[in-house]
């Protein structure tokens, strides 16, 4: 079952091709203030509907990792990053992680929360419990 989502304004619009079996939270800084509940897709299984132009990116630390949000409203919407499963950057496996906050027409409280303590946990503590990690 496709499920789409979109921003606060409705510029930016984007879908996935199923819904997510759960999400995560994660309590570093940038993910903190920004709200999201993370569901990991592959680039195959992300697509964005809206012109990319709509996008605005934000990079912070590493810089491995593209930040997304609309350029109109600021929502958050994801981020592409490297497969972080081995502690370093996976480039040849990318990862969407897509803000779940933002799917269209899904009860989010149908799904499991699992949360990655992203504030008290050093870079490469992070990047060993989440294979497709959005912070740095």
């Amino acid at each position: 079952m496709r499920v789409e989502g979109s921003c606060h304004c409705g510029e930016t619009v984007f879908e996935v091709t199923e819904a997510p079996a759960s999400v995560t939270r994660c309590t570093c800084s940038l993910c903190a203030k920004r709200g999201a509940l993370w569901a990991y897709y592959t680039p195959a299984q992300f697509r964005l509907l809206s012109p990319a132009e709509n996008l605005a990116t934000y990079l912070w630390g590493s810089r491995t990792v593209k930040h997304h949000f609309c350029a109109s409203c600021g929502c958050g919407t994801y981020s592409e990053s490297p497969d972080w499963s081995t502690g370093k950057p996976d480039f040849d496996n990318p990862r969407v992680a897509v803000n779940a906050r933002l799917f269209d027409e899904f009860d989010l409280e149908t799904v499991p929360v699992t949360m990655i303590d992203g504030k008290n946990y050093g870079e490469h503590a992070l990047s060993r419990m989440s294979a497709a990690r959005p912070c740095s």
